[in-house]
């Protein structure tokens, strides 16, 4: 007897709660691959019975239809009756615009591992090269210190701020885990991450690099 069934095809795509579980850690579990899965192609998919188990990495249905209830019941993903379609153009092109309303203050940049930024908005020159490497500082401030952070004190979050008297973000670093990449979104002011252009920030990535985790 089948526990779970869908109930209609709808096209699937992350929320922006989603897109965060997904980037902001680098553990490999079945609901992370799943959500990177819809977010491969140019479009969001088309969710049937036949595509579901492949999307789900696996080849029971069922196994599938539970895992699509767990995402589904955390507020990962959302269903619509048409495709939203992946930020057009050049990565390059479509960052600087994707990174604007993010910040509270419309400062924000993106940068890699190895400190150097690929987009910035909002941002001086000479201050985004700087905070571009003190991101790469404040990465390995937190690997060194993660066996604390994570396992003794059970903190979920790697992100790091500057905060004010009040405990409100002024400038913020958040990591970013898109297959083998580490990237750094900092932001100016309040963080504004629960909207649809945090999802299509990590859509963007996720079709330049995470198609490279899974080779």
């Amino acid at each position: 007897m089948e526990k779970y069934r869908l109930t209609a095809e709808r096209y699937v795509s992350l929320t922006p709660a989603g897109a965060y579980f997904a980037v902001s850690g680098s553990g490999d579990d079945p609901a992370r691959r799943f959500l990177f899965a819809l977010i491969q192609s140019s479009a969001s998919p088309l969710l049937t019975r036949e595509a579901l188990p492949g999307l789900c990495g696996t080849d029971d249905l069922q196994e599938a239809l539970e895992l699509l209830h767990h995402v589904q019941k955390l507020g990962w993903i959302q269903a619509s009756e048409q495709a939203w379609q992946a930020p057009s153009g050049t990565l390059e092109d479509s960052l600087p615009g994707l990174l604007s309303p993010l910040s509270g203050s419309g400062k924000a940049l993106l940068a890699d591992q190895q400190g150097l930024y690929l987009a910035s908005h909002g941002f001086a020159h000479e201050a985004a090269e700087e905070l571009s490497a003190l991101s790469a500082d404040m990465a390995s401030v937190q690997q060194r210190h993660d066996g604390l952070l994570t396992n003794n004190l059970g903190m979920q979050s790697s992100a790091w701020a500057i905060v004010n008297a009040s405990g409100d973000s002024q400038l913020g670093f958040w990591p970013l885990f898109i297959g083998r990449q580490r990237f750094a979104l900092v932001l100016a002011g309040l963080p504004c991450l629960n909207q649809p252009a945090f999802t299509r920030l990590v859509w963007a990535l996720s079709k330049r690099y995470y198609q490279e985790h899974s080779q």
